[in-house]
């Protein structure tokens, strides 16, 4: 425990660093992949899309097995029935998204100019349903998470590219995912980085805690916890509640803003997903 809370203290002050500096967002990039190639040199920078088994010989074993069955298959087929099944009005998602849907996970997140504001792929789902004149789907799991996770797949090998356009607003967005995901909250005071960046590679209690580089390329998951597939702002909220703070409302502000921020860590690796996690 007191090795974890080291490495804790590391990480934040690492953190304090970066934003103390007022960084730019490349700058904060390049710091930031540096530190996990620094402290995994047996590494492979693109391995860590692979999130804890990248890492942890021993669990990675069992998640190659677990590959050659993957749990989220089934999520998978209902996705991509949903996706293809036509809306009242006849059309479908494919008549939302450029190249109809297929292949076009690396565009997201993104920051729309028009409503400065950041649009995640699961955001852009329910406004493709609200455009056509259907419900919004819940946001942390069930059909959106089969939906986002049928996208996702076929988008494997694109590579991870978030673009921070020159606008003030834009940027903004990003500092604020930034100072989220370094901010200490809830009654155990824990802030993201504490556990994914001077943590990472931390045994708490019987797990390793895996490295941030990475950790946005394999989403929607299917984690055995769950045993579901989710979201990756349900990962987010899950996170929150484990340090005993309120999450936030999936696909508010903050989270958006995180996930552009996080992402955006991790340009230059492919998009993996979905992928099956613990």
């Amino acid at each position: 425990m007191k090795r974890f809370l080291l490495s804790a203290l590391i990480g934040s002050v690492l953190a304090g660093v970066s934003i103390l500096s007022l960084a730019t967002p490349e700058e904060d990039l390049n710091a930031f992949q540096n530190y996990y190639l620094t402290k995994f040199p047996d590494v492979p920078k693109e391995d860590f899309i692979n999130g804890i088994y990248s890492i942890d010989e021993n669990a990675r074993e069992q998640w190659i097995e677990l590959e050659e069955f993957p749990p989220y298959e089934l999520a998978l087929d209902r996705g991509q029935t949903a996706f293809e099944t036509p809306f009242a009005n006849g059309k479908t998602y494919a008549d939302c998204f450029e190249n109809g849907g297929i292949g076009i996970r690396q565009n997201y997140p993104f920051f729309d100019l028009d409503r400065g504001q950041v649009v995640t792929l699961e955001l852009a789902i329910n406004e493709c349903r609200e455009a056509n004149g259907e419900k919004p789907l819940k946001y942390k799991s069930g059909d959106i998470a089969a939906i986002s996770a049928y996208m996702a797949y076929t988008s494997r090998g694109e590579i991870i590219n978030v673009v921070i356009p020159d606008d003030p607003r834009a940027l903004a967005a990003y500092e604020d995912g930034k100072r989220f995901y370094y901010t200490k909250r809830g009654q155990l005071n824990f802030a993201c980085s504490d556990c994914h960046v001077g943590g990472s590679g931390v045994l708490l209690r019987t797990e390793l805690l895996s490295p941030a580089l990475g950790h946005t390329s394999h989403f929607p998951v299917y984690r055995l916890d769950w045993g579901a597939i989710g979201t990756l702002h349900r990962r987010f909220s899950g996170c929150n509640q484990q340090v005993r703070a309120k999450p936030f409302k999936s696909q508010g502000p903050e989270y958006r803003n995180l996930e552009y921020f996080l992402t955006y860590m991790s340009n230059g690796l492919e998009f993996n997903g979905p992928g099956v996690r613990r």
